[in-house]
């Protein structure tokens, strides 16, 4: 029964991370949607996803994941990268969990 519980508890995990992800990569492209002002709401953006990239993936990938976010959000013209999706898909499918 306790692995069942583990097993469920892990996908919704997984689940809420995804939606989480898309929409915190929503929000960093939609400082696109209104010209001259993306660039200026990066400046507040940038450290608040990095940290959210900290917080949603713990230890060395969310470290490298949390400064690698910052980056892409803070140089111009890079909001379209998908950082939360893609350390997602990382995380999930790629590395060894």
């Amino acid at each position: 029964m306790n692995e069942i519980q583990s097993d469920v508890s892990f996908r919704k995990e997984k689940r809420n991370k995804l939606w989480l992800g898309l929409l915190f990569d929503l929000i960093g492209m939609l400082s696109f949607s209104v010209f001259g002002l993306g660039e200026f709401t990066d400046i507040i953006w940038a450290p608040l996803a990095g940290f959210l990239m900290n917080r949603m993936y713990k230890g060395r990938v969310g470290k490298i994941a949390g400064i690698l976010t910052f980056l892409e959000e803070i140089i111009p013209f890079t909001d379209v990268i998908p950082s939360f999706t893609l350390t997602w898909f990382y995380t999930y499918y790629f590395s060894k969990v």
